[in-house]
């Protein structure tokens, strides 16, 4: 992730909006990597965050930037909601994992976009650019995304070629992470057991939030709430473009108090026969209700990419030096001192 950033900023620079971009393209190429929202939010988070803020981006920007990119992970294969899709409609996952990357690429121009428009609204809001490099000087500068790339084409390629499930995708990644850090030299006892340790950090406070969330799955399944919503639309007798829009109001519904990959279990045992019967192809279907799940994702109160971020928030700021202007650091910093 750090190589990420060192070969994104230079191109980014002059940029409308200039490093914020790097949250939606860090997110979308590491998303290339994971299939998790909440992951991607995290890894991706735990790189910009303070390098962001010691640069003097403004917070909510930073972090509503990365709440929407971290949604690519449902969306950019691997994904794990295409899995569970595939698996409860019976769709090849591969073919939904190739459907996911224009739309994906589609999403994070749109993000990106947004982050133009908002910078040309708000230039006092921005920081000023860094010192111009060169042509070759960013060419250089680019090698540290070497790593990555090679890193995704192994993830992906084994994949695609048939050689590994999408399941077996994620070891074949984590070994070549270890090749790739054992050839640049980074790879001893120390740092393997750091990288140890802050995987397990890391999915225990993504566990800790989907326990949580589970716990309102479990109510909300009891009481039968999710299934006599999709009952209910099924029943409507809608258009193909009336239950496409039926479909996102519910899907926004239903995230305020469901997990992504809990909307899907508990509804489209009911949703697609609905679906088939209104002749919508499943491949694009399954698109879609990715994309609905993006958006559900970011509703409140039951927003993981948010509780995950505002846990990141917290640690990533108490790495910056003292010296940082950022105010939130010298809001930690009051909020520990004895009165």
């Amino acid at each position: 992730s750090e190589d990420l950033f060192k070969g994104l900023a230079p191109w980014l620079n002059r940029l409308p909006g200039r490093l914020l971009h790097t949250n939606v393209i860090g997110c979308a190429i590491f998303a290339a990597v994971s299939g998790s929202s909440a992951a991607n939010c995290a890894t991706v988070g735990k790189m910009t965050i303070p390098e962001l803020t010691r640069r003097g981006y403004p917070e909510s920007k930073i972090l509503g930037t990365l709440s929407g990119a971290g949604t690519l992970g449902l969306l950019i294969p691997p994904s794990i909601i295409m899995i569970v899709y595939g698996v409860a409609a019976d769709v090849s996952i591969a073919k939904l994992f190739i459907a996911g990357i224009v739309p994906g690429i589609l999403l994070a121009l749109l993000f990106m976009g947004y982050i133009a428009w908002w910078a040309i609204r708000n230039p006092d809001e921005v920081p000023a650019a860094d010192p111009g490099l060169t042509f070759m000087q960013k060419l250089s500068r680019s090698r540290h995304l070497i790593p990555v790339m090679l890193l995704i084409g192994a993830v992906l390629g084994s994949i695609y070629t048939g050689l590994a499930t999408a399941t077996e995708a994620a070891a074949v990644g984590v070994v070549g992470a270890l090749i790739l850090s054992g050839l640049q030299g980074s790879l001893n006892r120390s740092t393997f057991m750091q990288s140890l340790l802050g995987a397990t950090r890391l999915y225990c406070m993504i566990a800790l939030i989907l326990a949580g969330a589970q716990f309102l799955t479990l109510a909300m399944g009891y009481i039968g709430l999710p299934r006599a919503l999709a009952e209910w639309i099924g029943g409507l007798g809608l258009s193909q473009f009336g239950l496409i829009m039926a479909l996102m109001v519910f899907f926004i519904v239903l995230g305020c108090f469901l997990d992504g990959i809990s909307i899907v279990v508990l509804t489209m045992g009911v949703l697609l026969p609905t679906v088939q019967s209104s002749a919508i192809a499943l491949i694009w279907c399954g698109l879609f209700t990715v994309v609905g799940v993006e958006v559900s994702s970011s509703t409140q109160p039951m927003s993981c990419n948010r509780f995950g971020l505002t846990v990141m928030r917290r640690h990533a700021l108490l790495h910056i030096p003292h010296h940082s202007p950022a105010p939130l650091f010298r809001e930690i910093l009051s909020a520990h001192r004895p009165s």
